[in-house]
């Protein structure tokens, strides 16, 4: 049963049309994962969700209310982890979870145990009386987590919930939220460029240029691809690229030193390029297809790409509209 409902949600913030008519379902008690790079469109939609922003055309639902038309009613259904850190320094972890909780109306006769429980979930009880200024990058994610939880939402939006921890720090931290649907019966909605991350997610929807370009579970998306993902490093790629397109029929692209390519068989298709190429091959690998690899087949190019190549100019063109309004 759906929980959140987008319909041709358009958002435009002037000649920038952030958002481009799109569409998707959220059934309850899923992880759902809203994937593509910086300036696609992740988190604006978000934002609508939220009740932040209003959209520019299209309607958007949460637990049957009106993202534009009841907001205080959705806010009451939702809990939010934005991508930059909301807490308050200079208060404690208990602290900081008992003013969110007097914030969203909970019971006093319930607020201890509900902190003492989300500060369980997270790990943190031990560190409950220790000022948020001293905990690391992981500590104040996790907490924020808690926080989200405190007045027990139906929806738990994660906005980039890993965005610069370190690798160990981000494995702890999706230990937590994995746990999430089953442990607290809360929906997960989240953003991420990091396709591995996804991996977690019952559903995906990737976002690139404001328009939603496929959706699928995992396993779906990952079969798009049609096979093994082959790439080999040569000593003219220009050369080799057109030799494998023209004698193995192959479909081939380029990222950087390397050329992609997908084999219905990775273990077969190797002999058949090293034949074919001969001395030209310097290196050459093979793997499983990820959500990295899905992205690439339908963009041409990888996540860390177009992060790089168009999340800066997309957010300054946002902000000069902003400034202008």
């Amino acid at each position: 049963m759906p929980i959140i409902k987008v319909d041709h949600l358009v958002k435009k913030f002037g000649n920038i049309t952030a958002v481009d008519d799109i569409s998707f379902d959220v059934d309850e008690g899923t992880i759902f994962g809203f994937l593509g790079p910086n300036g696609a469109g992740k988190t604006t939609t978000i934002n609508i969700l939220c009740t932040l922003l209003s959209p520019t055309s299209g309607n958007a639902s949460i637990a049957g209310h009106d993202c534009m038309g009841e907001p205080s009613e959705v806010r009451k259904a939702i809990g939010i982890v934005f991508q930059d850190s909301t807490l308050d320094k200079d208060l404690t972890a208990y602290e900081n979870l008992m003013f969110h909780a007097r914030l969203y109306n909970v019971p006093k006769s319930e607020m201890k145990e509900r902190i003492h429980e989300a500060l369980m979930f997270v790990d943190l009880n031990d560190r409950k009386d220790d000022l948020v200024k001293k905990f690391s990058g992981g500590m104040k994610r996790r907490l924020e987590v808690a926080r989200g939880l405190i007045h027990r939402p139906r929806v738990l939006f994660l906005d980039e919930p890993t965005l610069g921890l370190d690798p160990q720090s981000r494995a702890n931290l999706w230990e937590f939220i994995t746990e999430l649907p089953r442990r607290h019966k809360v929906t997960i909605f989240m953003t991420t460029h990091y396709m591995e991350e996804a991996e977690v997610c019952d559903r995906i929807a990737i976002i690139d240029n404001g328009r939603i370009i496929v959706s699928g579970t995992p396993d779906e998306l990952k079969k798009t691809v049609g096979g093994d993902v082959v790439s080999i490093t040569t000593t003219d790629n220009l050369t080799a690229r057109k030799e494998i397109e023209n004698l193995l029929k192959l479909d081939v692209a380029e990222k950087g030193n390397e050329l992609y390519m997908t084999c219905n068989r990775g273990d077969t298709c190797i002999p058949e390029l090293i034949r074919s190429l001969g001395d030209k091959v310097l290196s050459v690998k093979v793997q499983r297809p990820t959500l990295n690899d899905v992205f690439l087949k339908l963009t041409g190019k990888t996540i860390r790409d177009e992060e790089i190549n168009s999340g800066d100019s997309v957010r300054e063109s946002i902000r000069a509209y902003r400034r202008k309004h």
